[in-house]
């Protein structure tokens, strides 16, 4: 599925995610955490910049087996346009940057230009002393919008 190291593929802060997000509305953020992880977690919540979120799982829980059709999916999210920039959001970063890489690649073997974007921090963020997420850095530590169903 790719390894994730990849030159092209840059990475933003939370913050600095959401600023460009907010002024590049054909930005895109794609989810690739698990359908638990949106349903019990929670999920960015975008609705007030005008640009598209896609929650498109890197690998189906509870094995965490690989997506085979992860970059299909992206690519059919996306509906033939061409976001200048592309943010790829997991619990931590290290998922994303992979996905991030995937699509990069795969854009890349077409001749497509686009940024791929890794959301440092990602979601929840790093462990804490006590071993719990989500509230020492990450999206919802950094106190941007994010929504539960």
């Amino acid at each position: 599925m790719g390894t994730d190291s990849d030159p092209r593929v840059s990475e933003a802060m939370p913050t600095e995610a959401w600023d460009r997000l907010k002024a590049d509305e054909t930005a895109v953020l794609v989810d690739v955490r698990t359908a638990s992880e949106w349903s019990f977690v929670g999920c960015p919540d975008l609705s007030e910049l005008g640009c598209s979120m896609h929650c498109i799982e890197w690998a189906k829980f509870p094995d965490m087996i690989p997506n085979p059709r992860f970059v299909e999916e992206v690519m059919e999210a996306l509906d033939g346009q061409t976001p200048s920039q592309i943010f790829f959001i997991c619990r931590s970063g290290a998922r994303s940057k992979s996905a991030a890489v995937a699509v990069e690649n795969a854009l890349g073997e077409k001749g497509v230009q686009s940024r791929c974007v890794n959301v440092a921090e990602g979601f929840e963020g790093d462990l804490n002393a006590k071993k719990h997420r989500g509230g020492l850095n990450g999206w919802k530590a950094r106190g941007l919008p994010w929504k539960q169903s």
